[in-house]
C-alpha cells in the first residue's frame, strides 16, 4: 500500500458538482492498493498514520498526533500511485490491485484508522470521478509505502 499524507486545514471531494465529504484540520490522505497487498499491510499503515506526530503542539512544533489534537481524516483510493513509468510515456497501472481485493483493504484501512484516531473517517468513493479540494498546511507531505517501512 502506499499513502500520501497531508497535513490539512480543510479538505473535501466533490463527486457530480455535490461535495461528498469534507474535512476540517486533519489528514487529506491518498490511498493506493497494490495487488501484493494484504491485511498486514493495512494494519501497518493505520498503526503508522495514526501515531504520526506531525500536528502541531502549542509552540508550533509538529509533536502531536491526529487524536492529541482532535483531527479529522479524509482517505481517498488512488490507484495511479503504482504508477509504472519505465517504459515509453503512458504509465502502466500493472501493479494496482484490482477492485475486488482493493475496495475490502481499502474499507478496513479506513475502519482500523477511525478506531486508532477515535473518529469515524470521511471518504471518496471508490472508482469514482473526484474532485479533491485541500489546503496543506504546512505544506507538511508524508509519502508511506507498506513495501518500504522506514
Amino acid at each position: 500500500m502506499r499513502a500520501v499524507i497531508q497535513r490539512v486545514a480543510t479538505a473535501s471531494v466533490t463527486i457530480g458538482g455535490q461535495v461528498h465529504s469534507q474535512i476540517g484540520r486533519g489528514y487529506m490522505i491518498l490511498l493506493g492498493v497494490e495487488h501484493e497487498d494484504a491485511m498486514d499491510d493495512v494494519a501497518w499503515l493505520a498503526a503508522k498514520v495514526a501515531a504520526l506526530r506531525v500536528m502541531a503542539d502549542e509552540e508550533g512544533l509538529m509533536n502531536r498526533d491526529l487524536a492529541a489534537v482532535g483531527g479529522e481524516v479524509l482517505v481517498v483510493s488512488q490507484f495511479t500511485l503504482h504508477a509504472s513509468y519505465k517504459k515509453g510515456n503512458r504509465p502502466s497501472f500493472i501493479k494496482a490491485a484490482r477492485p475486488e481485493q482493493a475496495i475490502p483493504l481499502y474499507e478496513a484501512f479506513k475502519e482500523q484508522l477511525g478506531a486508532l484516531v477515535g473518529k469515524p473517517v470521511a471518504s471518496g468513493v471508490f472508482g469514482a470521478d473526484m474532485q479533491v479540494a485541500l489546503v496543506n498546511d504546512g505544506p507538511v507531505t508524508i509519502l508511506m509505502d507498506t513495501k518500504n517501512r522506514e
